[in-house]
């Protein structure tokens, strides 16, 4: 019996037809996909396409592609302790159901092979004895916000998604309590899958014998059960939401920002369009919320699955979002602001109208962030003027941070690039008792506001809300820089008074390289050229009045001050920055670089105080050349 789901009429999956009922394939075969296979704690990722092409948007996976699914869902059970699921389990064959019941919540974003391999998780998880909560299609942020306010209701998610990487790609992400899995947890359970692969090549058929011969009543179960939780999800994600924007658990106090909202917007109108790009976001909660906030709200490719361009929010793929909303402008004053989200919809980046020109302008990554810490900082100041104030961020981050920080007397912490490296050393922070009421990584613009503990474009909008309608916040920050506070609060000057800085745009075609050499080797050979160029540019970096520098390596929630191998650890491929200083020993500049862990690039970026454009194309082009030796040498 084919399910439906109701909100859009697209089809769940058919309860009598088990997708693992194929010819197994074998352990070579296994191996090779495997190969393909980015495994990291922000998500495991490779092109699911059948076709192997990235760009495929076909909702076909190849019989290995299933298999290495099943096996993830295997690996997950396994780690939960699911006793069918254990070594002896598949050695013996003896699967039977355990009375304890682990409980795991499943979710998808909008990519055409999501469905086929959700139906693959939820029937595996089912045949090995648990409790499956389908949410279907939902926006990251959504599923996480679920298992966050109940914790009991869900001993892991497992969610079927790869972000923004291109629409042939898929992946898995996995995690509890809200948020992905520590970095501990994640190897932890890569080890325990990669076991599985290596070491037990009875498991292929061991899932595909208990998917069959289950009682096909469970699944059905499942199946009928998908709206009735998807409601219940989506009503907890909303009440989540508010519970960030208004800072408090409060129902109250949430009416209270609500009210609050509501009456400003009477008073003066803000529209807002997203144009939500076929993402999971179009299955979730954002008209209804914003509208609820008293913002007039128009969506368009507002249907799972409807991808028009490119999925990453970057660049050419706002251009829509940008000419669309310039159009709305002209006929309605009140329409300022859009965004466009990734397909799992954790992530939006922005559009905005200047009200001096009248026309609409992409706003950058890094300023998308800086404006919500901003934001976020400056309201926790009002709120708790004498507490430890803190930010956490990833390593390219642009130093305006800092900047920001500086105004509201708080502190800023780095770590690794990865959601959940933000996360963990927030908690740490929070544990010596700072408040931290934001992180996230200003490189990629995705700003995380506690008690969320990922990505959310419905809270990045309403932190620019809030600095336009809530004056004392914009005040604070104007005051702190001892600027004369604006009569009327703009998008235009709180951007015009951000710090200025120079910054290679993390998806760009300057901010990728390919290279060859393992990650250890790299950054010996460009230490060793670094200093030798040093020594020979020394003259020209004075000029710039770069004096001095110190690097600084992070890996994981640790940054390490000095170069060489003992600053680095694991499988050296944490962040590396140059860090460039004035006569002062102040960081006017740095160098940055390391290999994404979820996508075959090594991402290059470089932060330049100020607007001198021919400073930072010097240190751009020479970080990048230092690079390209390095990897020839």
């Amino acid at each position: 019996m084919l399910f439906y789901d109701s909100m859009h009429h697209i089809i769940i999956a058919d309860d009598q037809i088990n997708p693992l009922a194929f010819p197994l394939p074998s352990q070579t075969e296994l191996h090779q996909e495997l190969s393909t296979m980015i495994l990291s704690s922000s998500g495991w990722r490779k092109v699911f396409a059948k076709s192997g092409d990235e760009e495929d948007a076909g909702c076909e996976v190849s019989n290995p592609s299933a298999m290495l699914t099943a096996l993830a869902a295997l690996a997950l059970a396994r780690k939960l302790g699911v006793p069918s699921a254990q070594k002896e389990a598949v050695r013996t064959g003896k699967y039977a159901n355990s009375e304890i019941q682990t409980t795991i919540l499943v979710g998808l974003d909008a990519r055409p092979t999501g469905r086929i391999l959700g139906d693959i998780v939820c029937r595996t998880l089912t045949a090995l004895g648990c409790k499956v909560r389908y949410l279907f299609i939902c926006a990251a942020p959504q599923i996480m916000a679920d298992c966050n306010l109940h914790p009991n209701e869900a001993d892991a998610f497992f969610y079927v998604s790869a972000s923004h990487n291109p629409i042939g790609h898929n992946g898995f992400k996995f995690g509890k309590d809200g948020g992905v899995y520590s970095l501990a947890e994640a190897d932890e359970l890569a080890e325990i899958y990669k076991d599985i692969l290596t070491q037990e090549s009875g498991a292929p058929s061991y899932l595909q014998h208990l998917t069959e011969t289950m009682d096909s009543t469970l699944y059905r179960k499942v199946l009928e059960q998908v709206d009735y939780e998807r409601t219940r999800s989506l009503e907890r994600y909303e009440t989540f939401v508010l519970t960030t924007a208004a800072k408090s658990t409060d129902a109250s106090d949430h009416d209270r920002f609500r009210q609050g909202l509501l009456q400003a917007h009477q008073k003066e109108a803000l529209s807002v369009l997203g144009e939500l790009n076929g993402s999971a976001r179009s299955a979730s909660i954002d008209k209804h919320l914003l509208s609820s906030l008293g913002l007039k709200v128009m969506l368009i490719n507002n249907r799972p699955g409807d991808v028009v361009h490119a999925i990453v929010p970057e660049g050419e793929n706002l251009e829509l979002c940008r000419t669309t909303l310039e159009e709305l402008y002209a006929k309605d004053h009140s329409y300022r602001l859009g965004y466009v989200p990734d397909n799992d919809g954790d992530r939006g980046n922005l559009v905005y109208i200047s009200e001096q020109s009248g026309k609409a302008h992409i706003l950058e990554a890094q300023s998308v962030f800086a404006l919500v810490v901003l934001a976020e900082l400056s309201q926790t100041r009002l709120q708790n003027p004498e507490k430890l104030l803190a930010t956490v961020v990833n390593g390219p981050t642009s130093m305006r941070i800092e900047h920001i920080a500086q105004a509201f007397d708080a502190e800023v912490f780095r770590c690794e690039v990865g959601e959940s490296n933000v996360v963990e050393l927030a908690r740490m922070k929070r544990e010596q008792g700072y408040l931290v009421p934001v992180l996230g990584e200003g490189s990629n613009g995705g700003n995380i506001t506690h008690p969320a503990k990922v990505r959310d474009p419905l809270n990045t909008l309403l932190s620019l809300v809030k600095l336009l309608r809530n004056r004392d916040i914009a005040k604070l920050w104007f005051l702190a820089l001892g600027k004369q506070v604006p009569r009327f609060i703009t998008l235009d000057s709180l951007i015009a008074s951000l710090p200025v800085y120079t910054t290679t745009g993390s998806f760009s075609k300057e901010g990728k390289m390919q290279v060859k050499q393992s990650h250890r080797i790299l950054k010996n050979r460009y230490e060793v050229l670094f200093l030798s160029d040093w020594e020979l540019r020394k003259n020209e970096l004075s000029a710039m009045g770069i004096c001095s520098y110190t690097i600084f390596q992070t890996e994981g929630t640790n940054s390490y001050e000095g170069m060489g191998e003992a600053f680095r650890h694991g499988a050296f491929n944490g962040g590396y920055k140059v860090a460039l200083k004035n006569k002062d020993g102040v960081i006017t500049d740095y160098l940055w670089m390391r290999g994404s862990k979820t996508e075959p690039v090594f991402r290059v970026v470089v932060d330049c105080q100020g607007d001198d454009e021919s400073r930072y194309e010097y240190l751009l082009a020479w970080h990048r050349s230092l690079i390209q030796r390095a990897d020839e040498a």
